[in-house]
């Protein structure tokens, strides 16, 4: 048996917001919509991984949802353009990676990041 994706699900009552913040934002796109359950995601072929943390690194707390993207900068000025919180500025980390934290509509922090 292989594991062939893995979907993280988030309970929201507006699936409106998931619009704006995954697509909008962050370009996701709108791969089902029937009503009661929207999904999002990208052709891009990626790999299958769960982490499983004590803390999120340098003191922070663990996210909800972690998010690689191409270009971490742009992804910041977007986030803070869209006028979404921002949990932790956008940092270059000892292990390799240029990261920060915002909070989605539904109150899950996000961990978005590029490896440096």
């Amino acid at each position: 048996m292989k594991v062939q994706r893995i979907v993280a699900n988030v309970k929201a009552e507006k699936l409106a917001d998931a619009k704006r913040f995954y697509e909008k934002v962050l370009g996701l796109e709108e791969l089902m919509n029937i009503g009661w359950i929207a999904t999002y995601g990208s052709a891009t072929k990626s790999i299958v991984q769960m982490s499983f943390m004590k803390e999120g690194g340098s003191g922070t707390p663990v996210p909800d949802i972690s998010i690689e993207v191409d270009d971490v900068d742009e992804a910041y000025e977007r986030m803070k353009k869209g006028k979404f919180k921002i949990e932790y500025p956008i940092t270059e980390e000892p292990w390799g990676v240029r990261r920060f934290f915002v909070r989605d509509p539904f109150g899950k922090l996000v961990n978005i990041l590029s490896h440096t």
